[in-house]
């Protein structure tokens, strides 16, 4: 594996002596997952079964998500192990995992640069029960003309139908909109 992993508990350059004896002997096959398979199993892992794993303790739930069919009407058991994972990326996988599920969403909305776009923008986000997360308003380091203002606004939504429909309801007001949902790679 190269750079960075979710799955620093199985990221070796080579197994050791055991271990290799163990796979030579046990193993048929070992499948290769993304780490945004790592990541989506960390968070059904927390959010259904509210159970705390680091990336190496759910590369199993990974493996099996990845190929359904081939494990589909089969008894398959999990061990899932490793609670050694760091609260803030916790925090990030979980948050990517909103995204991915389009229930966090990066909105980025050209605005006239005059009073009170900002508050036609808040008030429709909110009649659409839409929650604002976060809020950047950029006049200055943007390709808009010198009379507009680039709005990126972070919303959670409660699924993605919820969010299409929000982003429906600004494009009707005829705000120029894109959206962006999916970090760190699609399921």
């Amino acid at each position: 594996m190269r750079g960075d992993t979710l799955a620093e508990g199985i990221a070796v350059k080579a197994p050791g002596r055991i271990t290799r004896t163990l796979v030579r002997d046990l193993v048929e096959e070992i499948v290769l997952v993304s780490e945004a398979e790592l990541e989506h199993a960390v968070g059904l892992l927390i959010s259904i079964e509210k159970t705390v794993v680091e990336g190496a303790g759910a590369a199993g739930l990974a493996a099996i998500l990845s190929d359904r069919e081939r494990f589909r009407d089969r008894n398959v058991g999990l061990v899932l192990c490793g609670g050694n994972i760091d609260t803030r990326l916790l925090a990030s996988v979980l948050a990517r995992e909103l995204a991915r599920d389009g229930r966090l969403t990066q909105l980025a909305i050209d605005l006239a640069d005059r009073p009170g776009q900002l508050a036609k923008v808040a008030n429709i986000l909110g009649e659409a029960g839409a929650n604002i997360v976060e809020v950047y308003h950029q006049r200055v380091f943007s390709d808009l003309p010198a009379k507009g203002a680039l709005l990126e606004v972070v919303i959670e939504t409660r699924d993605r139908s919820h969010l299409e429909e929000t982003v429906t309801k600004l494009k009707a007001a005829a705000f120029e909109v894109a959206v962006r949902t999916n970090p760190g790679g699609a399921r």
